[in-house]
């Protein structure tokens, strides 16, 4: 059984293919969604192995992202991607299993996907 794709949840479409290309680089399934009601769109379609979450979007928001998702029951892996000083804060509010600030460097951001994520290639 392989693991569910990464899923890169931005309103900011070069910083959504940036990290999307990095990570497909580095041998990770992939899946972008540029706000918070496709990035519920996508958990329902194709279960990610962890989320990638900007907090400040139009449509849906992270913080509305969060709530959505833990009244449907599910329960993923979130790691809150923001500019916001309040990074730490707002991963805390909504339960995230950590946060990237931004501009985050890439060591940063392979790390927490090694520690949360799918194993490259999807195994």
């Amino acid at each position: 059984m392989s693991a569910g794709p990464i899923l890169v949840v931005d309103d900011d479409p070069s910083i959504r293919a940036v990290v999307a290309q990095i990570l497909d680089f580095e041998g990770y399934p992939v899946q972008t969604a540029t706000d918070g009601a496709e990035a519920l769109a996508a958990v329902a379609q194709a279960r990610p192995s962890l989320v990638l979450l900007d907090m400040r979007m139009p449509v849906l928001d992270g913080w509305g992202f969060a709530r959505a998702l833990a009244a449907r029951g599910e329960q993923l892996p979130i790691v809150v991607m923001t500019a916001a000083q309040d990074a730490r804060r707002w991963a805390e509010e909504i339960g995230a299993a950590g946060y990237l600030a931004k501009p985050f460097e890439l060591p940063d951001l392979l790390a927490v996907v090694e520690r949360l994520g799918p194993s490259p290639g999807g195994e």
